[in-house]
């Protein structure tokens, strides 16, 4: 893709604010202000790990989901509801389970640690 736009790109330039309040602001603040800085860097960091992987996600969300004949989660939470997918209900756990990684993944990486394989595997 070509990217109409000058250096520092987007991504750059969210991790040069991250850094910053992480360098310089975490340290120097307390209390009220350091909570909200701290929080500042957390969004910052989920704005960056969406960017980097959120498209090749969206693509495999979509797939899952068209494995059921569903377009959205909504759908798929309707059709286990109803019982329709009761016969294949290892594929729709592998799937869910799938799907809460990716969204962990974006979130906090950390959330994951020792659950990499899924929740029966850990």
């Amino acid at each position: 893709m070509v990217n109409p736009h000058d250096v520092p790109t987007a991504e750059q330039l969210l991790e040069s604010v991250r850094e910053w309040l992480e360098r310089d602001v975490l340290p120097a603040t307390q209390g009220r202000l350091q909570f909200h800085a701290r929080v500042a860097v957390n969004v910052l960091a989920m704005v960056e790990r969406e960017l980097a992987i959120g498209a090749e996600q969206a693509t495999a969300h979509a797939a899952r989901l068209a494995r059921f004949g569903c377009e959205t989660e909504t759908q798929l939470a309707d059709r286990i509801r109803g019982g329709e997918l009761d016969d294949r209900i290892d594929e729709v756990r592998d799937a869910v389970w799938a799907s809460v990684r990716d969204k962990l993944t974006v979130a906090n990486p950390k959330y994951l640690d020792g659950w990499r394989t899924g929740p029966a595997d850990g």
